[in-house]
């Protein structure tokens, strides 16, 4: 693998990310001057699934997005081997998980700078028909104050018109919709705003929402609504847009627009 990228021109250095079938790797890059990540895919270790429809799907959306909260990817090269390397921007310093576990609870306006990012992010991609499904905290990096979001292996491309509605499972427990935990036919965009919740509420606590070891009880606890610790002092306001983000029937959920469009977000 080494050589393979080395002959294109990247010059590989450590390992920055693990995935299931995927390791991202800092590399050089010779023709743009500088770092950048490469996601290394294997699809011997994939399952036929993952090779017939996440895969593809992943690579034909990455390739089209093109938005300053997203990371870039600059190219795609496929060694003889069936190894796919996606040549990524590098964000440099983390993912928001490690920074609210090195910073704590962070002041509302700091949360707030960097939720706007997401939910420009995310108008983006709703706007473009795709939505994430995936969303969670170690999926949105910090390039300086900048939030970038990466990692569409479970990215899926809607029709512009009308809601189609999904019945997969993907992303992670404690980030998902009680509609997707119950195996529901759902709108993913809505399951998108949904983890957006648990993200605002991650940067806000320094903890999750909810109890992801007991799914039963995690339900409960999604039906019963989010409560914010009293000693952190959040607004009334950001509390409001917390309980309109984690409104657990799926039809009262906002779209990213009306996400947007709250005041907590838009009268600072």
């Amino acid at each position: 693998m080494e050589r393979f990228l080395l002959a294109n021109g990247y010059q590989l250095g450590r390992t920055i990310g693990e995935g299931t079938y995927s390791k991202v790797k800092e590399a050089f890059s010779k023709k743009h001057r500088k770092k950048v990540a490469i996601k290394i895919i294997d699809k011997r270790e994939m399952p036929e699934e993952f090779i017939h429809r996440f895969l593809p799907r992943e690579l034909q959306i990455v390739t089209r997005l093109d938005h300053r909260n997203i990371i870039r990817v600059h190219e795609m090269l496929e060694s003889a081997e069936g190894k796919i390397c996606l040549v990524m921007e590098l964000a440099e310093d983390g993912d928001i998980f490690d920074y609210v576990l090195r910073e704590g609870p962070l002041p509302e306006p700091q949360a707030r700078a960097l939720f706007r990012q997401l939910v420009e992010a995310m108008q983006y991609c709703h706007g473009c028909g795709v939505a994430h499904r995936d969303l969670k905290c170690e999926n949105a990096l910090l390039q300086g104050p900048t939030l970038k979001l990466t990692d569409f292996g479970f990215a899926k491309a809607l029709p512009r018109e009308g809601r189609e509605l999904s019945w997969t499972f993907c992303g992670s427990t404690a980030y998902a919709a009680p509609e997707v935990l119950q195996g529901q036919p759902h709108d993913s965009r809505k399951g998108d705003v949904w983890s957006m919740g648990v993200l605002l509420y991650v940067l806000l606590c320094a903890r999750l929402p909810f109890d992801d070891t007991d799914i039963p009880k995690m339900l409960h606890q999604q039906q019963k609504g989010v409560s914010v610790p009293g000693h952190l002092g959040i607004s009334k306001e950001c509390q409001n847009l917390l309980e309109t983000l984690l409104e657990p029937d799926m039809t009262l959920r906002p779209s990213i627009e009306g996400v947007s469009s709250h005041p907590w977000l838009t009268n600072p």
